[in-house]
């Protein structure tokens, strides 16, 4: 038969009402009475009801994450599991718990965070892309929601986000394969309302014009989503105009259709790198080089921001960078 909070406070001596406020570490409660009372709760094995706390105490100690389209596919697109990894590293240390959402588009997307909000069980939401003219944020931002979002948003100022510096980190992979004599480089790449695709597609084409490298049309191809298969079109359509000597690919995912077809047509003289460093990219044919966002470490430290928000209601950071690391394997050595 379950404890009840009555029961525990009988066996402390104490109200029910004290039992709650220990739970909840009340500063207004003595360490004597707080230890009387965890004892009494170790002995009767008592587990408190998070929602009935929640509701007394108005904070649920519960984030709602909101996942795009893209992350239902957690095997071939793992960014999302590693991310969700990093987050639940995090609020475990805090005690909080996280509840997910799959949004198959922008409306489902705003119908979940709508539902976060008026049921009261959360206390702030993640967001795990930035899109332009981003309708969730701009909600957030109006209805003054807590939320963090992994991604730059367009507006930042006054937002809690966290991402690494996309610009950056293509900007020095271009730079990579020119050392390695590369002049004719292709950019393949999805969703070019998200701003990790401008940020990205952004450092290519301004490192190869640094480089003197000249960036048409017929050297890129922004496709609609992030899979093996836009991938594979991608590449075919970038090989109808092109033959470069090295293709970019915003993410792994997209990399895996670009082998994949340069498999099929016996294509061993184009070189490939992308995004994620997926544990999936060392088993491509050839292995796959990839630049390491740590997604893990960006879950981590967007929780780590939101929580440390709702606990001090103020804090003097509004976003982290995470670092890059470009990880080499055969498909560029």
């Amino acid at each position: 038969m379950k404890v009840t909070i009555k029961e525990v406070a009988k066996e402390a001596n104490v109200s029910p009402s004290t039992v709650s406020r220990v739970i909840s570490d009340s500063s207004q409660i003595s360490e004597e009475t707080k230890e009387r009372v965890r004892d009494a709760i170790k002995r009767l094995k008592y587990k408190p009801n998070a929602i009935a706390r929640s509701l007394a105490n108005r904070k649920s100690r519960i984030l709602g994450v909101v996942l795009p389209n893209e992350a239902q596919d957690l095997i071939t697109n793992t960014f999302f599991i590693q991310a969700m990894k990093g987050m639940s590293k995090y609020a475990q240390n805090k005690r909080y718990y996280i509840t997910y959402a799959f949004s198959e588009d922008e409306k489902a997307e705003l119908e979940y965070i709508n539902n976060f909000i008026t049921s009261n069980l959360v206390d702030g939401i993640c967001l795990l892309r930035a899109r332009t003219d981003d309708r969730s944020i701009k909600y957030l931002k109006e209805t003054q929601f807590p939320f963090v979002v992994i991604g730059r948003p367009e507006e930042s100022e006054n937002l809690l986000w966290v991402d690494n510096d996309n610009f950056q980190a293509t900007y020095n992979l271009v730079n990579e394969l020119v050392k390695k004599g590369h002049k004719c480089i292709s950019f393949l790449g999805a969703k070019k309302e998200w701003n990790v695709t401008k940020d990205r597609f952004k450092g290519f084409k301004v490192a190869c014009e640094i480089n003197g490298i000249s960036i048409q049309d017929k050297n890129f191809v922004i496709m609609d989503d992030f899979n093996e298969q836009e991938g594979i079109n991608g590449t075919i359509k970038l090989l109808e105009n092109i033959t470069p000597t090295a293709i970019i690919a915003e993410d792994d995912v997209l990399a895996f259709g670009i082998l994949k077809v340069l498999n099929e047509r016996k294509i061993k003289n184009i070189d490939v790198v992308g995004f994620n460093n997926s544990p999936l990219a060392e088993l491509q044919i050839p292995p796959l080089s990839s630049v390491d966002i740590n997604s893990e470490e960006l879950g981590y430290h967007a929780t780590k921001i939101l929580i440390d928000f709702l606990e001090n209601d103020y804090t003097s950071i509004n976003h982290y960078i995470i670092d890059t690391k470009l990880v080499k394997r055969e498909s560029f050595k």
